[in-house]
């Protein structure tokens, strides 16, 4: 008897632990890592722009560590992370650390906008683009 309230109890716990591992091999999404992670200073639209009192390069580490990016550039003093549904913008805040902004890929991803940057920012272009990898602007 007592085996089969075990064999009862491994046959209820096992989809929920295949669903909780399902879950997290997904990964997490980008918006929520930078959301809970960062202040929130303003919204527009479909783009959020967060805080950070670390500079470019620490503030970038971190993202990049919670989540690779599919294309990854510098530029102007700011990097750039394209994942599949969002561009990740970092720039320098006034007074020191960083801005990040959150915008979907829908904007001006689809329209061009970040067509400059290279292969892995061009509308159309393969996830696997440049990967990030290349020429002398690419962020380290």
């Amino acid at each position: 008897m007592a085996a089969m309230t075990r064999n009862a109890r491994r046959a209820l716990i096992a989809p929920l632990l295949l669903v909780m591992l399902a879950l997290t091999a997904c990964g997490g999404n980008i918006r929520d890592f930078i959301g809970d992670t960062y202040a929130l200073q303003n919204t527009s639209g479909d783009a959020r722009t967060y805080t950070s009192k670390d500079p470019i390069g620490t503030t970038v580490s971190k993202i990049v560590s919670e989540e690779a990016p599919a294309a990854r550039k510098a530029d102007g003093g700011s990097e750039y992370l394209r994942y599949d549904d969002d561009i990740v913008t970092v720039s320098g805040a006034p007074g020191g650390g960083s801005l990040i902004r959150v915008e979907d890929i829908d904007g001006r991803y689809r329209s061009g906008g970040f067509a400059y940057l290279g292969p892995g920012f061009n509308p159309g272009s393969p996830a696997g683009g440049a990967g990030g990898s290349g020429g002398s602007g690419d962020a380290k």
